[in-house]
């Protein structure tokens, strides 16, 4: 069959697919057609500042995993894997035998000019490697305050004060950006200590401050800022190669530039902007997210978003200029992961559950209690890293069905009846495996493509 004929049959199997399809909905509906179901399919969900979110994403009040905020306490991030707990775990021996094949399988593909892992790929997974952007919890606070250009500080409605703080925030790189507001339960999304080992504490002060061992956070600032950073799906398709990786540290650089300029801007309005000082650091990430309604919680245990899938990274700031707080979204994401499985299948190391719902027993102590969740094994996933590519890896992120760049209508058009019709759920997992969307890619490939800044497609299906 020529690839002519392939993509004339593909075509007209999408077509004959959309027809069937649309007519079990239509069914669907004409059964079980009542005012509110028709509400929930025409449901637009929409976001100050922000481009119309797709259709079949809504607002909701709690998010789509179940969390006991009585039992929920604030986590310490040293006990996670990566915040130097996956030593503590694996013992002294194991971890100095693991830091020796890393090293010596670096060297050895090296020499040998392994795609993936040749020395021009190293150079280029290094490239940010000791780059001045670096995170400050109080910001550099180099712009000018409304006092000293001799005028009041900057004031409006929370609501004026979200729109703006988007726009500047998509302009200096964000891809969204939602607003938590810090009360009793948010609170303990807050790290009780930093990744460096200083306790994060809240007082009635006025200002901001740090010394050697702890950070104060205003009780006057009472807004989180929680954004995402695009990563390359060209790139992950590498993984789990030094190509891969690179896309992860750039991430991680421009969400540390947009967290500096923005910390800068509020500096010049007259307020406060408190952020990351160290690398994660402040919050946990995925669940400070889904409170601010930028995705949800999925098998892999991380976020996906409707725009962009698990394709980001996700990064968070506190305040004291008064926002207007997001709610949690339902996409139909979490509901899909139970029955998709597709990154626990791929994954290496079997680091991911494969169970059919989630579970409000942990993993181990790396994880948080008090609330359900596919827990992973964090010490798979990082003895994997070690033994194996000598690099992280996202190859659960790259065969995601949500990780698409959604050009194609028909990726959006999936998208909404998984959400709104999720006895499809399987139906849609098998059409992507059938069309190869969560095939790896060349590695050496990579190096010839014409690709956009960043490595990223930046354009979204919006519907009318």
């Amino acid at each position: 069959m020529t690839e002519q004929n392939k993509k004339i049959n593909r075509r007209d199997f999408i077509k004959q697919m959309t027809g069937g399809l649309t007519g079990v909905a239509a069914g669907f509906i004409g059964l079980n057609g009542d005012a509110k179901t028709r509400r929930l399919l025409a449901n637009t969900t929409k976001m100050i500042g922000k481009n119309k979110r797709p259709w079949w994403v809504k607002e909701v009040d709690e998010p789509t995993i179940e969390i006991d905020w009585d039992r929920l306490q604030r986590f310490n991030f040293s006990k996670t894997a990566q915040g130097g707990g996956f030593e503590k775990y694996v013992g002294e021996t194991e971890y100095r035998r693991l830091q020796l094949i890393e090293e010596n399988n670096e060297y050895q593909r090296i020499q040998e000019n392994i795609p993936g892992y040749s020395l021009r790929d190293h150079a280029f997974g290094s490239a940010h490697s000791g780059l001045s952007n670096k995170r400050s919890f109080l910001g550099a606070q180099s712009a000018p305050t409304p006092e000293e250009r001799g005028t009041e500080k900057w004031v409006g409605t929370p609501k004026e004060a979200t729109r703006m703080l988007r726009s500047v925030m998509r302009h200096f790189g964000a891809g969204t950006v939602g607003i938590v507001e810090i009360n009793e339960k948010t609170k303990k999304l807050i790290y009780s200590h930093d990744p460096d080992g200083r306790a994060i504490i809240f007082e009635d002060v006025e200002k901001a401050y740090e010394d050697s061992e702890k950070r104060v956070i205003p009780n006057t600032a009472k807004w989180i800022i929680v954004y995402t950073v695009q990563m390359s799906l060209e790139a992950l398709k590498r993984s789990p190669t030094v190509i891969a990786q690179q896309t992860t540290n750039l991430s991680y650089n421009r969400g540390s530039y947009i967290q500096s300029a923005t910390q800068n801007f509020l500096h010049g309005l007259g307020y406060q902007g408190l952020g990351e000082a160290t690398l994660n650091g402040l919050g946990i990430s995925p669940a400070l997210g889904v409170m601010a309604g930028l995705g949800e919680m999925s098998r892999l245990n991380r976020m996906i978003t409707p725009e962009y899938g698990p394709m980001v990274r996700v990064f968070k700031m506190i305040t004291d200029l008064p926002l207007q707080p997001d709610k949690p979204i339902d996409a139909g994401i979490m509901d899909f992961c139970k029955t998709c499985k597709k990154c626990a299948e791929a994954c290496p190391p079997a680091a991911l559950s494969i169970e059919d719902e989630p579970t409000w027993e942990v993993e181990g102590p790396w994880s948080n209690f008090g609330h359900k969740a596919f827990f992973e094994d964090s010490i798979k996933c990082r003895t994997y890293w070690k033994e194996k590519p000598g690099t992280n890896c996202g190859i659960c992120f790259a065969v995601c069905p949500y990780s698409k760049d959604n050009k194609v209508w028909m990726h959006s058009w999936a998208q909404g009846f998984v959400s709104k019709f999720p006895f499809l759920n399987k139906y849609f997992r098998n059409l992507d495996d059938a069309f190869s969307y969560g095939a790896m890619k060349s590695v050496e490939e990579w190096w010839d493509l014409d690709l956009p800044e960043y490595g990223i497609n930046t354009e979204r299906v919006v519907e009318d």
